[in-house]
């Protein structure tokens, strides 16, 4: 039987290989990354920052935990900042605030209560890559920790799937 370590090391290596897949993919095509997080709080910028060659590729990431922060500077139109229009508009903004060729952003409810009328997993996650962008709404199971582990290998997922 795995312990609850052992989950872990396994959710990091995954999370490493795909920032690391990244970077590789951002390389190759001389295309740059930025990063709006809420919930997650810096776990997927950090898992970039990681990556090989990062400095070359990687613009950086505005962590928004604060409502206040969404509408005033990534320009999160008013009303709930738990929806898709909340992270088509997070992406949108850092992209063009960092200078990045594609960019991708999550908002949600980590837990573990509801926000903004979503059941706690509830996550959305915007990519903008300037000329198209991709919302995708996703249910995550577990407790805060857990999602925000999940939306950090999603969001990474998602470069991938854009950069490949």
């Amino acid at each position: 039987m795995s312990t609850p370590a052992a989950f872990g090391n396994a959710d990091e290596d995954a999370r490493r290989n795909r920032a690391e897949r990244v970077g590789e993919l951002a390389l190759a095509q001389g295309r740059t990354i930025a990063v709006a997080e809420s919930l997650t709080g810096g776990m997927i910028a950090s898992a970039l920052a990681q990556a090989q060659q990062a400095s070359k590729w990687f613009r950086g990431s505005l962590v928004a935990y604060s409502t206040l922060v969404k509408h005033q500077l990534l320009e999160v139109p008013d009303g709930p900042v738990v929806s898709s229009d909340a992270a088509v508009a997070m992406a949108r903004s850092v992209r063009k605030l960092l200078l990045a060729d594609i960019s991708v952003a999550v908002t949600g409810a980590g837990g573990p209560s509801a926000q903004d009328g979503h059941e706690p997993g509830t996550v959305f996650l915007a990519v903008d890559g300037g000329d198209r962008e991709q919302v995708l709404c996703l249910n995550l199971p577990g407790e805060p920790t857990a999602v925000c582990a999940a939306a950090t290998l999603a969001a990474l997922n998602a470069l991938v799937s854009t950069l490949d």
